[in-house]
C-alpha cells in the first residue's frame, strides 16, 4: 500500500495549478448518462474517485474514452442496458448515489447498495428520497435501494429537508427531463453545484436562478450533447494556501475566481493570514503577521462552516492544523459531519495544543512545536490535514493509507515537491 514519507520544516514557496474540481466532474459524469449523445469534459482531475465513477457509468452501458494525462474526458451513452449498479463499485464512493436520477430517465428503474465515501459521521438521503418521490418515483429500501419511474417524472415545488450538495444536484438532474416545471427551495449553491447546472444547460436544460438557494426548472424533451470544462477546486486551492501559511511559506495560485474564496480569505484573515487576489490568481505571501485576530472585546474567535457561501466544511480539516501554528487560541466549530474532527487525536499526539469539546468543536491554541509520527489518514481531507502537520513537524513522518487522500487530489505529492516540499510516495 502507498505511503507519503515527509521529512518537515521546508517553508512551500512556488506557483501550483489546482486540478478540475472532483466535486463537480462526479456530478458531470452522471449528467453524461442523461443524453444519448456526446459529453466531453475538460480539466478532469485524475483521481480515484473519478475511476470509480466512470466504472459506474461503464457498468451501465456508456462508452468511456478517458486521456488522464490530457485530462480529457469523452462520454457517449447511446444505450443504457443494466441499470443495477456493482455493489463494490457503490461502496467505494458517496457519489454512486447520483446515477438515480439519469437511470430513472434514461431505463426506468435503477437499483444500487448504500453509498460508500469518506466515513465522517452521518450522512443522510432523505432529500434524495423524499425529492425523487415528490417528482413521481417509487422508491423501495430493501438492503438496496430500488428506484421505479413507470412513466416520465413530473414536477414539483420541492423544499429540501437540509441544504445537501448531491440532493440539489440529484433533483436537477431529475427536473431537467421531468414534464413541466419543478421548483427546488433551500437547495445547495457551492460552486460545483453552479457548474453542474452550466453543463446541463449547455445540454439544453432551462435552469433558473443558478448560484442561488431556489433553482426553477422547466423540463424539456430531449438533451443534447456538449463541451465543457471543469472548474478549478476551490478546496484544492484552499489545502495549498493552508500549507503554504503553516509552514511560513508564500505561494501564487492561478486559475482562481475571486468570488469562490470570500468566506475563505476571511477565515484565513482570523488566523493573520491575509490573501491578495489578481487576474485569476490568489497570492499569499511569506512575511505574516500569523496571529489570531481576536472578536471585538477580546474573544476568542470562532471559525465554524456551513452551507455555501459560508466556510466550506471540506477546509476545516486543514485549516485547524494551520491554527496549530499561528500565535493564540481559536475555536473551530465542525457544524456539518459529527466525526470530522476524529483526526485531532492525531494532532495531539504530534504535539498540537488543541483541546477536543465534543464531537463538533475543538479549540486550538498555537504555536505548537509538532514532531513526527506514523500515521494512518482517515479520510480524504484529514488525510490532507495530516499532510499539512508533517510539512510542519521536525523529523520525518509517514502517512499511511494515502489512496484515500488519492481519491481527491491528483498527485499531490508531486505539486507539493514541486513547491519545495521533502515529500516521496513509497
Amino acid at each position: 500500500m502507498n505511503m507519503f514519507e515527509i521529512h518537515g520544516g521546508e517553508p512551500l514557496h512556488g506557483h501550483v495549478t489546482p486540478a478540475g474540481n472532483k466535486n463537480a466532474v462526479l456530478p458531470m459524469i452522471a449528467a453524461a448518462l442523461l443524453t444519448d449523445e456526446e459529453v466531453i469534459l475538460e480539466n478532469v482531475p485524475t483521481i480515484g474517485d473519478v475511476r470509480t465513477m466512470l466504472a459506474l457509468a461503464e457498468a451501465v452501458g456508456a462508452e468511456i474514452d478517458w486521456n488522464p494525462a490530457a485530462h480529457h474526458l469523452r462520454i457517449h451513452a447511446r444505450e443504457l442496458r443494466n441499470p443495477v449498479l456493482p455493489d463494490k463499485l457503490c461502496a467505494d464512493i458517496r457519489a454512486s448515489i447520483l446515477l438515480a436520477a439519469p437511470l430513472l430517465h434514461r431505463v426506468w428503474r435503477a437499483e444500487m447498495a448504500p453509498p460508500g465515501g469518506d466515513v465522517i459521521g452521518r450522512r443522510r438521503l432523505d432529500a434524495h428520497f423524499q425529492g425523487l418521490q415528490a417528482l413521481g418515483a417509487s422508491i423501495e429500501v430493501n438492503g438496496s435501494y430500488q428506484f421505479r419511474a413507470p412513466q416520465r417524472l413530473i414536477g414539483a415545488d420541492i423544499f429540501l429537508p437540509e441544504t445537501s450538495v448531491t440532493a440539489t444536484e440529484q433533483l436537477v438532474m431529475a427536473a431537467v427531463l421531468a414534464t413541466g416545471q419543478t421548483v427546488l427551495r433551500n437547495a445547495a449553491s457551492e460552486p460545483h453545484v453552479q457548474d453542474l447546472c452550466h453543463l446541463l444547460v449547455k445540454m439544453g436544460a432551462v435552469i433558473e436562478g443558478i448560484g442561488s438557494n431556489t433553482l426553477t426548472i422547466t423540463g424539456v424533451h430531449k438533451l443534447g450533447g456538449a463541451f465543457h470544462r471543469v472548474l478549478a477546486d476551490h478546496t484544492e486551492v484552499g489545502s495549498f494556501l493552508a500549507m503554504a501559511a503553516a509552514t511560513g511559506g508564500s505561494v501564487t495560485v492561478t486559475d482562481t475566481d475571486p468570488a469562490h474564496y470570500v468566506m475563505v480569505a476571511r477565515a484565513f484573515a482570523r488566523l493573520g493570514i491575509q490573501l491578495r487576489f489578481h487576474n485569476g490568481e490568489v497570492h499569499l505571501d511569506g512575511d505574516q503577521p500569523r496571529e489570531v485576530v481576536p472578536e471585538f472585546g477580546g474573544g476568542i474567535p470562532v471559525l465554524d462552516d456551513g452551507p455555501w457561501p459560508h466556510f466550506p466544511s471540506d477546509l476545516m480539516s486543514v485549516m485547524i492544523v494551520l491554527a496549530t501554528q499561528v500565535r493564540g487560541p481559536a475555536l473551530f466549530f465542525e457544524k456539518m459531519y459529527e466525526s470530522r474532527m476524529y483526526f485531532v487525536d492525531r494532532l495531539i499526539a504530534m504535539g498540537a495544543n488543541a483541546v477536543i469539546c465534543d464531537p463538533h468543536r475543538v479549540v486550538v491554541s498555537g504555536p505548537a512545536h509538532l514532531h513526527a509520527m506514523d500515521i494512518n489518514s482517515p479520510d480524504i481531507r484529514a488525510g490532507t490535514a495530516l499532510v499539512a502537520a508533517a510539512l510542519c513537524a521536525r523529523g520525518t513522518s509517514t502517512i499511511r493509507n494515502v489512496h484515500l487522500i488519492d481519491r481527491g487530489y491528483e498527485t499531490i505529492e508531486t505539486k507539493l515537491a514541486a513547491l519545495g516540499a521533502d515529500i516521496i510516495r513509497k
